[in-house]
């Protein structure tokens, strides 16, 4: 069979090059860049990819495409060129219900074929809008996902709080004071924060609020742009005039003129009384690398956690994806058994639970084997959890080890190299390690935005020390359980 005509039959080595990038850069980035990256094709000279945005191949082959190339000769000991493409994001099926709202688009050319005639703009004043180089037509966004809307999300005891309070803000009218402001969501990678801001930005633009959804990274994208374009004013001129803002992974913005526009940007809109809706992986006053002015006034407004996702929860995550598998894929048939092992056993986060699923899927397509409790015990050995650890923060962490060793947490953030601060940070960067599930480039985000291989270092010096040093050992042991306690 010619693989050009069933990418499946690759399926093993590019999730190998998939997994040497999640490691390579971190699970937040791998999300943001490569997560609707797909392989169309595979030829004897060529590795055919897409994504569903311009901005996103642009990036990808700006910034990785190199890597890529690489990491697959290595993989398959065969070098292929790489050609990365942009799909038509409406061609591909996706799980909406009827109910749905009229798809707003963030790509131009990916505007569906609508059966009813295009409202006049007078009567379409809700949008949303997505940043792009100019400033003299601000008019899209970072790309939405259909499938992420309110009706899709799955409520539990873990977010029913930020789910109301994102709803409420969503169903806010046009010209009503808004609530809420700014929102902050907070949790870790998969559990559901990205769901929310799309569905957020969705339902507001339904109902006539313009609305602007940017990713943290994007926002960087557009304003250096714009710099370069002379066309800056326009570009703060027309997000200020916006109704809503809404923000994700707000703990990659940096660099000192970006983080200056946008605390202008923040202040002109909470001032004028805009709604503002923002998330991260942490609680404000953990964004380090944001002015403390901004830092406080995020915490002035509603600060939510999505909390990790309870069993009860994971196990209708499950039936939800499962059903919308089953519709796409004549056959794959999964017994409740099978989804009650998977909520029990596998994972932190909704993507663990696709991941779990899709490699039922595979193997069942792959093999023909039926899907049995023996079969999904094989089948995801490797993403079963051994235990659900209580979930540390670096922040804890920074705490007792600045305490026990008599520094300040400054002192740990900052660039001294005396040998007092610097065995402490070394100490605390290994525990962020060991006791946290975040990847080397947070953990060096966190500490005062060094590089990941700082990290690294520092991991690999402590764990050498502690083989042969038995005093280092206990105290480390000391400061894991007080970091536990606390």
């Amino acid at each position: 069979m010619d693989c050009a005509s069933n990418p499946s039959a690759s399926a093993g080595p590019w999730d190998r090059v998939l997994q040497r990038l999640r490691e390579e850069i971190g699970e937040e980035k791998f999300t943001s860049w490569f997560a609707r990256m797909d392989l169309d094709a595979l030829t004897a000279d060529v590795v055919r990819l897409s994504v569903p945005t311009r901005f996103l191949k642009s990036w990808i082959q700006e910034n990785y495409l190199p890597r890529i190339t690489d990491i697959w000769a290595e993989e398959t000991g065969a070098r292929r060129r790489v050609d990365l493409a942009v799909r038509n994001a409406f061609a591909r099926p996706v799980a909406l219900k009827a109910s749905a709202p009229r798809e707003v688009v963030s790509e131009r050319t990916e505007r569906p074929v609508e059966s009813k005639p295009a409202p006049r703009v007078s009567e379409a004043r809700g949008e949303v809008r997505e940043m792009v180089p100019t400033g003299g037509d601000v008019a899209s966004g970072s790309p939405l996902d259909p499938r992420l809307t309110f009706e899709s999300f799955v409520v539990g005891k873990s977010n029913s709080l930020a789910f109301a309070a994102a709803r409420k803000v969503a169903e806010t009218p046009a010209g009503a004071a808004p609530v809420y402001n700014p929102l902050y969501l907070h949790a870790a990678v998969g559990l559901g924060k990205t769901h929310l801001l799309q569905a957020v930005a969705r339902a507001g633009a339904a109902r006539g609020r313009r609305t602007t959804y940017l990713t943290a990274e994007r926002f960087m994208y557009g304003f250096v742009s714009a710099l370069k374009s002379h066309s800056a004013i326009a570009f703060k001129d027309t997000l200020r005039t916006i109704d809503t803002l809404v923000i994700d992974d707000l703990q990659f913005l940096k660099g000192n003129n970006l983080q200056q526009e946008f605390c202008h940007t923040l202040n002109a809109l909470l001032d004028g009384g805009r709604q503002v809706v923002l998330a991260a992986d942490c609680l404000p006053g953990e964004l380090e690398h944001l002015d403390e002015r901004v830092r406080s006034r995020l915490a002035g407004g509603l600060v939510v956690e999505l909390a990790p996702l309870e069993e009860d929860l994971r196990l209708e995550i499950l039936k939800a994806r499962y059903q919308t598998l089953a519709e796409q894929h004549q056959g794959f048939a999964v017994p409740a058994p099978v989804l009650e092992f998977l909520a029990r056993s596998v994972g932190q986060s909704g993507r663990d639970l696709d991941g779990a699923l899709n490699k039922l899927l595979a193997f069942n397509q792959l093999t023909g084997e039926p899907v049995t409790l023996d079969m999904a015990e094989n089948a995801v050995k490797d993403l079963i959890r051994p235990t659900d650890p209580k979930r540390v923060r670096v922040d804890d962490i920074l705490r007792v080890v600045a305490k026990h060793y008599n520094v300040s947490r400054a002192d740990l953030l900052s660039q001294r190299r005396t040998a007092t601060v610097v065995k402490p940070r070394q100490i605390a960067m290994y525990l962020a390690k060991t006791l946290t599930l975040r990847s080397l480039p947070e953990i060096g985000r966190r500490f005062g935005g060094r590089d990941h291989t700082t990290v690294l270092h520092a991991v690999r010096k402590i764990d050498g020390l502690v083989a042969t040093d038995r005093a280092l050992a206990d105290e480390i042991e000391v400061l894991k359980r007080l970091t536990l306690e606390s």
